[in-house]
């Protein structure tokens, strides 16, 4: 066959491959304009500004578990301990708080139950990567048995019982915002003014609640982590192939039980920002959202398998998984459906993935 016959044919056969691998890439964004597009035709006001300000508030605790996930599963590890480890962060922040109470000023009360909550939830993920490294036990195994550990302290300690908090102002600063838009034309900063009517307090519109800050502010430091440092490059090495990272002389053990260190870190700023919102803490309060927190890293293109995945991929997952479960409801679908929705598209993540691996050993 004549050079220029093959190269067009050449051309032609790679047109669809590199389709499909377009396709790979980007079916996240894919899915999430689809669904909102969906969701917005439907009515009942999803496209609004409230609304959507409602999924992104709503959507921070999952994404502050899921950053955490994120590098656990591109290391080729898994974290189960997370969502127990969020809720024994909330109990023990909440306690510290009602021990203070009134005794010291309000900002040294929350620097004080934010900075033990923290510390104490970093502790089991501390135990996961020293176990993991000491011991050589499979990381499924070791965060399954830190998931019933954390699970029964956090139980013990609030005795089975939700820890409610009545300390003035904490409430306000778990709900509060960093600017609000009044009806009058103004802007206010951190706090709505006093003496507007009722019907103009309904009309104040807040922007950038305190969660959602800080989980913008964690989604750029991870972003940063992951790309532009040694330590997000060792991660997808160890990932992609642990003797390799070991051979060339990546410490490996330090790299796990940091990033272990890591996902609990993450997980007790959640139990942490859960406690101020609603103004008190339980055990449980991140178990439902453990299996969105793998699933958002899933879906935004992390591979179970290791090596692969992104922030900003992690941050669309959890986005789609918001926008599904946020659409249900307005639609007035029985929530459990959002189990199934959810569970489907976890399978077709992984589908995809497993696709985008055949194409590229072709």
């Amino acid at each position: 066959m004549p050079a220029p016959m093959l190269n067009a044919t050449l051309k032609q056969e790679a047109r669809p491959q590199k389709t499909l691998e377009l396709l790979g890439k980007g079916w996240s964004w894919l899915f999430l304009f689809l669904l909102v597009i969906f969701f917005s035709l439907s009515g009942q006001g999803f496209f609004s500004f409230f609304n959507l300000q409602n999924i992104l508030t709503d959507m921070a605790f999952v994404l502050l578990i899921a950053l955490g996930q994120t590098f656990i599963i591109i290391s080729g590890g898994i974290d189960l301990s997370t969502g127990y480890v969020m809720g024994l962060a909330a109990v023990i922040s909440a306690q510290v708080v009602i021990a203070l109470g009134t005794r010291l000023p309000l900002p040294l009360v929350v620097l004080i139950g934010m900075g033990v909550g923290v510390i104490v939830g970093c502790i089991p993920g501390l135990l996961n990567g020293l176990l993991i490294t000491r011991l050589a036990v499979p990381p499924f195994i070791v965060t399954l048995g830190m998931y019933a550990i954390v699970r029964g302290a956090g139980f013990l300690l609030s005795s089975g019982q939700p820890v409610s908090i009545a300390t003035p102002g904490i409430g306000d600063l778990g709900n509060d915002a960093i600017i609000y838009l009044l009806p009058t034309g103004g802007i206010s900063f951190f706090r709505v003014p006093s003496g507007l009517t009722p019907a103009q307090l309904r009309a104040v519109i807040g922007l950038m609640p305190f969660q959602l800050l800080v989980s913008i502010v964690l989604v750029v430091v991870c972003y940063w982590l992951l790309a532009h440092t040694r330590f997000g490059v060792h991660t997808y090495a160890i990932g992609g192939n642990m003797q390799a990272a070991l051979r060339a002389g990546i410490p490996v053990s330090r790299r796990l039980v940091q990033l272990y260190t890591l996902s609990a870190l993450f997980a007790s700023v959640a139990g942490v920002l859960y406690m101020f919102r609603y103004t008190g803490g339980t055990a449980n309060a991140g178990d439902p959202l453990l299996i969105d927190s793998i699933a958002a890293a899933a879906i935004g293109g992390a591979s179970l398998f290791g090596g692969k995945g992104t922030i900003i991929g992690t941050l669309i997952g959890t986005l789609i998984i918001a926008v599904i479960q946020n659409g249900l409801v307005i639609l007035d679908i029985d929530p459990f459906w959002q189990f199934i929705a959810i569970g489907a598209v976890i399978i077709l993540a992984v589908f995809v993935d497993q696709a985008k691996a055949k194409l590229i050993d072709k």
